[in-house]
């Protein structure tokens, strides 16, 4: 997961993500890092725009939020469950797609 941070974070700092500045960045942890790891995620991220991703990604801490409120404001179960559903299979979807990153 670390590589992963590393990864966003360099994405953040406007940083390209490269295999030497994911390196940097977990040297800088005092951990050294995996070369396979590292090829994994720069190749893997080559062909992803990181900002469409983050957008696109499901916020888990705004998740329990809406679905709590979601039931009171619409006054029954049904649309709520149904919009959970949705929710928990793109969540789902986006888990399956980090962990190809590491099989």
């Amino acid at each position: 997961m670390e590589y992963v941070y590393a990864a966003l974070l360099l994405h953040k700092l406007k940083q390209d993500v490269n295999e030497d500045n994911v390196k940097n960045v977990i040297k800088s942890t005092g951990v050294e890092p995996d070369e396979v790891r590292v090829k994994s995620l720069v190749a893997a991220l080559s062909e992803v725009n990181i900002e469409d991703a983050l957008k696109a990604a499901p916020i888990a801490a705004a998740a329990p939020a809406s679905a709590q409120a979601t039931p009171a404001a619409s006054g029954s179960g049904a649309p709520a469950k149904e919009e959970e559903k949705k929710d928990e299979k793109k969540e789902e979807e986006a888990l399956e797609g980090l962990s190809s990153l590491f099989g």
